[in-house]
């Protein structure tokens, strides 16, 4: 059930992106597989070597490229997440069958010779199937990342060079929905109620979803004793104290941030953690089990009790959003954009959105628009267009 980020190389730059070299897939940290042993001391160039084109099959030559590059980060020098490396394989894959089966080649190329007459015929296969804009946008940078590793920098266009508008690979960024629990009519606190007493390490994990705003990992991965610090382990400056005991949470990309227990709702959602669990070192999962199968189970039982988008039209991240817009709304003095509220200074604005991100756990102060909408001060900005060009009415309306 460890979760941790591998160690800094020191070869880093301050901005932590790494150079992109083909020759450079190597183990680089701990975290990767190991190596065949027949590949010991060869370099990437000299293993693909003995898997020359046109005489092996290119999907063996793919699982090749997936064996050796594909722990790594694409642009930055650290390993990706297995749930990452997983979905890239898994459409690499996909992406070779499809040529074939959806894009009309007779044959599959090998991958070194993937040209850019496949990657437009694989684009108008994806504009026929409607993708949405985001999953085009992590396509073409899985396909970026396979480039890379056959030292082809450059090789994947922009996506309008393939013949994709605008709005067919350009992400929204701001939500456009509410959805947060009540704003789906959810009884939250009696679904929550139910699933405590069907199993209670669920029930446990939606409780710290709904005190804190974790995401569905974190809460799952949360351990109720270890994680709980007070306020001089945290390293935030003195100023910013709010709490005695703060809350450890290690999310995304490793980064790590401070929850405070400010609130009887953060108290008792640990408390009842730590009353479900077995050991002082215990996580919200099951210890016999490793992260993959609790987060499965974890969707198993909220599926159980209609936590899906088709039966109550919520999921566990829905629960995140409720938790980040009513802390908006305490901070702003008003409901966020996504829910009708009404309009606050800019200044205002950005110190409420500067602080959901911070709960969230994100870098970006713009990855709070995912949670609470488009703001005036935001949208007045998108309609000063260019003086050759006309504002975008569905903007500024």
């Amino acid at each position: 059930m460890s979760d941790s980020s591998p160690p800094r190389s020191t070869t880093l730059r301050s901005s932590r992106r790494r150079v992109q070299e083909a020759s450079s897939p190597g183990r680089s940290s701990q975290h990767q597989p190991a190596r065949r042993q027949s590949w010991a001391g060869k370099s990437p160039q000299d293993i693909l070597a003995h898997y020359p084109t046109g005489k092996t099959p290119p999907l063996k030559v793919l699982e090749v490229l997936i064996e050796l590059f594909n722990a790594l980060h694409t642009s930055m020098a650290k390993t990706v997440s297995h749930k990452t490396r997983q979905e890239r394989a898994q459409f690499l894959r996909r992406f070779f069958r499809d040529l074939k089966t959806k894009a009309g080649f007779k044959t599959v190329p090998d991958p070194r010779n993937l040209g850019q007459k496949h990657l437009r015929a694989m684009v108008q296969v994806w504009q026929r199937e409607h993708l949405a804009p985001a999953t085009i946008q992590t396509y073409l940078s899985f396909l970026r990342g396979l480039a890379m590793w056959m030292g082809k920098h450059g090789f994947v266009r922009s996506p309008d060079h393939y013949g994709l508008s605008v709005d067919e690979y350009q992400r929204h960024e701001y939500a456009s929905r509410d959805k947060g629990w009540s704003a789906q009519g959810v009884d939250i606190d009696t679904v929550i109620a139910q699933v405590c007493e069907h199993d209670r390490f669920v029930g446990a994990s939606l409780r710290l979803i709904r005190a804190m705003g974790l995401r569905r990992k974190e809460s799952v991965l949360f351990r109720p004793f270890e994680s709980i610090v007070p306020f001089e382990s945290t390293g935030l400056p003195p100023e910013d104290k709010s709490a005695d005991r703060y809350a450890r949470i290690k999310g995304k990309g490793g980064r790590v941030r401070h929850i405070p227990l400010d609130s009887p709702a953060r108290l008792a959602a640990v408390t009842f953690a730590q009353g479900v669990v077995s050991s002082q070192d215990a996580h919200m999962g099951n210890p016999a089990h490793d992260l993959r199968r609790n987060l499965r189970h974890f969707d198993y039982v909220l599926t159980k009790f209609g936590i899906t988008v088709r039966e109550l039209g919520v999921t566990a991240h829905g629960l995140r959003h409720e938790v980040l817009i009513g802390h908006y709304a305490a901070m702003a003095g008003t409901l966020p954009p996504v829910r009708g509220g009404r309009t606050v200074s800019p200044e205002l604005d950005r110190q409420a959105r500067q602080s959901v991100s911070r709960l969230a756990g994100h870098a970006r102060i713009r990855a709070s628009g995912a949670y609470l909408g488009q703001s005036a001060v935001m949208r007045r900005a998108a309609c000063k267009a260019p003086l050759s060009q006309e504002p975008d009415d569905s903007v500024c309306a």
